[in-house]
């Protein structure tokens, strides 16, 4: 009974450890693979961009743009007038 629990344990580490590299092999193929060329094609247009038949919309999109700390304020000229928003608050 003493001889046989380490040849059982070398048996499951050797089949753990084939298992284990099929399973890496099998993520490492995924990722480094050719990439399929009719996905890299295809373009994704969101649900909000259609109209109720589906054509895309013809209006301007607003856009936003958020500015940071470490950018300089906007100089004004002397025809503007300066602007009365509060700072943006500290990081």
């Amino acid at each position: 009974m003493s001889q046989i629990i380490p040849i059982l344990y070398g048996l499951c580490f050797v089949l753990l450890l084939v298992q284990a590299m099929r399973l890496m092999g099998r993520g490492f193929s995924a990722t480094s693979g050719k990439k399929d060329h009719a996905s890299a094609r295809s373009v994704t247009v969101h649900p909000e961009l259609l109209d109720q038949e589906g054509n895309l919309l013809e209006d301007e999109l607003l856009t936003v743009r958020f500015t940071g700390d470490n950018e300089p304020p906007a100089t004004t000229s002397p025809g503007q007038q300066p602007d009365d928003s509060p700072p943006l608050a500290p990081r």
